[in-house]
């Protein structure tokens, strides 16, 4: 816990300017508070004069009891301006520390390998960088600042109690101890409890982030009922906690209350009796009573205090949990640009696993594509066909053999440069809630005009967008819902030739798209591509025919390879596929369909 808020607090200190006038404001506001008993003390002894002294005094003992009243009007006005100088520069710095929190959380998830991807949901990563990020942040204005005016006041009242008379003072402050002690725990559990409530609405953010991705089908299933009670079920479990997280804070309120106002009670039954007893002034009563009263509002905020830490402690570990993450792929110590000459690429025994030790994914994986080349990828689905696109561009590690580009390992360049020499138009079509030029032209944004509509015509869309009310700049809606399947893979396909990447990677980047339609895009891409080194993944083998080479992938094992025509005359899983895919659906019905000898039939 102590660590945690640690780190909140320097991250506050590299505000050092606002943060020393805080500071001096608080203290401020503190000395103009604790001026208040003194003055009041004064007021009651210059008005028990005023009764008791003859006409003679009684001008001068009034005079006093004004000038004493300017005094307390000052020294509040003082305060309240001090408090909120001190509130303004607080909250400055804790929503300046805030920025910054949710730009290094941002840049973190960017640099973060698709494997933590993988493994984490984005709806707890979007709880982490919003709900839990606010709570860290909360804690400087209402945990960290006023915590400081709380020691002040404190120091400073015990102070003078103290000096004024000890056994009054001490009396006074016997509460502390006890509430310390009972907010000491609610702070403990605090953290606990809060730490699961971040939980359980990271829980809830994912159940509504996954309803709204997937609304289409809960409508068409008619899952309303289903989703309203997975939903509800989860709010009902944060609700629970947050219930038992606001009993733990009101019973050390409780507890809190219970000493504060019986060592009030105390201090005015011993302090009464020496009034009685003449050993000490009514107005020395007022100024004990005052210095206890003036403590009461941060005494209620100790409470504020211990559940602002343990919020930020559970949402503050929960950040740097993430900020602390070393991406498992990232740049090699002494890594260079990627320096392309002929633009091959070479796949040379590679082995994958996606866990060390874990089901081998790829065996001994070989094959060479040249610039002007096609390679063709074809394989049942689990066979590793996607895995080998995403090698390339590095997105994972291999764990043996090389991946090398014009003889450099992939694994000793830099990212940047690898990722902007190879592209890859990937099988799910995301798009961007934005115009349909911005999506094309995402991977430079600064591409001129004609390469944007040149692109679009390579991926046969441009006919569609020119006859669009607003052309290019269209907006696609989210994850480009005004587009159908197809139309959002050929945008896809467009994005990627945008910059003209050395090695193009086409992964089932078809699938949607008619076959009138595929040999059109896959004619332009022929000759948009005819000096780069491509690869062609796809189930359909329309799209393969073509390549200079193919090699057939099952289990992760290259099974077969040669042309389309050697591959045929080979007779094994290639003949098999294409026999398949050729026949009528027709024929296919014809030739799977049971005999039926039913008398409707034989009539």
């Amino acid at each position: 816990m102590p660590r945690v808020l640690q780190r909140i607090t320097l991250l506050a200190l590299k505000y050092p300017g606002r943060v020393s006038l805080a500071i001096v404001c608080s203290l401020g506001s503190a000395v103009a508070s604790l001026t208040l008993p003194r003055l009041f003390g004064n007021a009651v002894d210059q008005a028990q004069v005023l009764l008791t002294a003859g006409a003679a005094h009684a001008g001068d003992a009034q005079a006093a009891l004004w000038g004493t009243a300017l005094l307390v009007i000052a020294a509040t006005v003082v305060r309240g301006l001090m408090t909120m100088a001190a509130g303004y520069h607080g909250e400055y710095v804790s929503q300046q520390v805030g920025y910054d929190l949710r730009l290094r959380f941002f840049q973190q998830l960017q640099r973060l390998s698709f494997g933590f991807h993988d493994r984490i949901h984005s709806g707890d990563l979007i709880t982490r960088g919003m709900l839990d990020l606010e709570g860290a942040r909360v804690f400087i204005q209402g945990g960290m600042m006023q915590a400081l005016t709380l020691a002040l006041l404190l120091g400073f009242a015990s102070y003078m109690m103290l000096s004024t008379d000890v056994v009054m003072g001490l009396i006074g402050l016997a509460f502390v101890p006890i509430a310390g002690a009972a907010l000491g725990r609610m702070g403990f559990l605090l953290r606990v409890t809060w730490l699961r409530v971040q939980e359980l609405m990271a829980i809830l953010t994912l159940t509504m982030e996954e309803n709204l991705q997937g609304i289409r089908v809960v409508r068409a299933f008619a899952g309303k009922r289903f989703e309203m009670a997975k939903f509800d079920a989860a709010s009902m479990d944060a609700l629970l906690y947050s219930y038992k997280r606001i009993t733990l804070r009101f019973r050390a309120v409780s507890v809190m209350q219970v000493s504060f106002y019986g060592s009030m009670g105390v201090l005015l039954w011993y302090g009464g009796h020496k009034v009685i007893a003449g050993t000490m002034s009514v107005g020395k009563l007022t100024e004990f009573l005052t210095y206890m009263t003036l403590l009461q509002t941060p005494i209620r905020q100790i409470a504020m205090i211990f559940n602002a830490a343990a919020r930020a402690t559970s949402s503050g570990a929960r950040v740097f949990e993430v900020l602390d993450l070393e991406p498992e792929i990232a740049d090699a110590p002494g890594a260079k640009p990627l320096k392309p000459t002929k633009g091959t690429l070479r796949f040379d025994h590679v082995d994958f696993s996606y866990d060390p030790g874990g089901k081998q994914i790829l065996t001994d994986i070989s094959f060479e594509v040249r610039a002007g080349q096609t390679l063709g990828i074809v394989g049942p689905p689990g066979s590793g066909k996607s895995t080998i696109a995403n090698l390339i561009p590095r997105f994972y590690d291999i764990t043996g053999g090389a991946i090398t580009i014009d003889g450099q390992d992939v694994r000793d360049v830099t990212l940047p440069s690898l990722r902007e020499y190879v592209g890859l138009v990937q099988q799910e079509a995301f798009l961007f809630d934005s115009s349909i030029g911005h999506n094309v032209a995402y991977a430079d944004p600064w591409a001129a005009e004609d390469r944007i509509v040149d692109a679009a015509k390579t991926a046969q869309i441009h006919d569609h967008i020119a006859g669009l009310p607003a052309t290019y700049e269209t907006r696609v809606g989210e994850r480009g819902v005004a587009l159908s399947g197809g139309q959002r893979q050929r945008m896809s396909i467009a994005r990627g030739v945008v910059p003209g990447p050395g090695v193009m990677i086409f992964d089932d980047s078809t699938a949607a798209i008619d076959a009138v339609t595929e040999r059109h895009v896959r004619d332009a891409l022929a000759h948009a591509t005819q000096t780069k080194a491509t690869i062609v993944i796809a189930h359909r083998l329309s799209s393969l025919m073509h390549a200079d080479h193919i090699i057939v992938l099952d289990d992760g094992k290259v099974v077969e390879r040669g042309t389309h025509a050697e591959l045929l005359k080979q007779g094994g899983v290639y003949a098999d596929l294409y026999e398949l895919q050729t026949r009528s659906d027709a024929e296919a019905v014809l030739d799977d369909a049971p005999v039926l000898e039913t008398e409707e039939v034989r009539g």
